[in-house]
């Protein structure tokens, strides 16, 4: 608490100063507030984040004595820094653009960064998306009804599918030599278990700001259903690319110089983002594995306007290469990615072992066979479904039965589950 709370006064004074600096038209002392705030923001950033990372890879390069004093101030990773320090710098940059007007009041931008919804796992907001509602929030029955059903298929999204599928995950990934049935079955519900785990958050946030009366951005839209990984990154955790795509990306050059700039562009934003998502390794490659792949497509796919792969193969290629890039984004290490990429392809077997044998009976496979049907399934064809339906209402109490049912069905497992955290509370 004492970190939000001095981040938030820091960015709340440096944007007061940026607009008094826009009003004197002083440019020059406007780039220099940007720079300090943003400055004192990455600062506490890298030191709660990244500190114990710089000091393993610095060891070998500094005296035994300075990294023994160093190491006093190994700390624990605050909740949410991740999240709020990057809504932080988002709104220092929209003062200093004039994209929105800096927060008159302490407690508008204080409810902001502190918005407890998604303070821990997202959507990343914005200020400027924002800053009408927290003075104005649309408080009325239809939007708490509507917050309320997304709130319960969130959670219904957690509970019953990806904390079902994660002991087969779990199991595979820790298997020191998973065979190939394994390796690929431990990396398909893991898929799955990152993405209901993931958007089920999403949408329990955005239905608890809609009880609240604030409407969030979208962070899902399918996206198992993209046909390259640029179109993958416009579906997937849609506001952290949004993010990057707006504050790293556009702001190093985007696309306007030549090819070769706007590849390294894309490069060092991915390698970023991996960061972004923790302080080791297997993040970083796990960007650069992005990264690549979008720099391919930039050059091969007539500057990103169009998928490079064949028609019938571009959604299949894209899934494969995005499960992949989950290997070693799961894994522990780099030496674990490289022995479960070695379970993939054959090489320590391809039968089932019994340590594994018994996670797939019953429940967990048969949510994992659901979780994939709703993964593959497209959108289209789910809306078309539900479009079906005869508009009466009969109809609604259906669907209000089965939300009631998912809630009962929801607190009944957490009854007698272990303690399952969402996966993005380590990032």
């Amino acid at each position: 608490m004492p970190i939000l709370v001095a981040v938030t006064i820091w960015v709340y004074f440096v944007g007061g100063c940026l607009e008094r600096a826009q009003e004197n038209g002083d440019i020059g002392r406007k780039r220099a507030l940007l720079t300090l705030g943003i400055v004192g923001v990455i600062a506490t950033l890298i030191f709660y984040k990244y500190w114990r990372f710089l000091l393993d890879n610095l060891t070998p390069l500094l005296q035994p004595d300075l990294i023994k004093e160093l190491r006093v101030f190994e700390v624990i990773l605050p909740i949410g820094i991740s999240f709020y320090t990057f809504q932080s710098i988002s709104y220092l940059v929209d003062v200093f653009r004039g994209s929105v007007p800096a927060a008159r009041k302490f407690r508008y931008l204080a409810a902001f960064i502190g918005l407890f919804p998604q303070l821990i796992a997202g959507p990343i907001l914005r200020y400027k998306d924002m800053a009408e509602q927290l003075q104005r929030p649309n408080e009325r029955l239809e939007n708490f009804a509507e917050g309320v059903r997304r709130f319960t298929l969130g959670l219904a999204k957690k509970i019953l599918i990806a904390d079902a599928v994660a002991p087969i995950a779990d199991a595979a990934f820790s298997h020191g030599a998973p065979t190939a049935a394994e390796a690929w079955l431990g990396l398909i519900a893991y898929t799955v278990q990152l993405y209901f785990d993931f958007s089920g958050y999403s949408d329990m946030a955005i239905g608890l700001g809609l009880m609240i009366g604030l409407r969030f951005p979208e962070n899902f839209a399918s996206p198992y259903e993209s046909r390259s990984i640029a179109e993958f990154w416009t579906r997937w955790h849609i506001t952290l690319s949004s993010w990057m795509r707006d504050y790293l990306y556009i702001p190093m050059g985007g696309n306007r110089g030549s090819i070769f700039r706007t590849c390294q562009n894309l490069m060092v934003t991915m390698l970023l983002g991996g960061l972004w998502h923790g302080a080791s390794w297997n993040f970083v490659i796990w960007g650069a594995w992005h990264g690549l792949w979008l720099t391919m497509e930039r050059v091969l796919g007539q500057g990103g306007k169009r998928t490079p792969y064949p028609a019938k193969l571009a959604r299949p290629l894209t899934v494969l290469i995005v499960l992949m890039g989950w290997v070693v984004f799961r894994s522990s290490d780099i030496s674990s990615a490289l022995q479960f990429y070695a379970g993939l392809a054959g090489a320590h077997g391809t039968g089932l072992s019994g340590e594994l044998l018994w996670q797939t009976q019953g429940y967990s496979m048969a949510l994992l066979v659901i979780g994939s049907l709703l993964i593959i399934i497209p959108a289209r064809v789910r809306d078309r479904l539900v479009e079906s339906l005869p508009a009466t209402n009969a109809s609604g109490w259906m669907r209000e039965a089965a939300l009631a049912t998912l809630v009962i069905l929801s607190l009944s497992r957490l009854q007698y589950q272990s303690y399952t955290p969402n996966l993005y509370f380590q990032f």
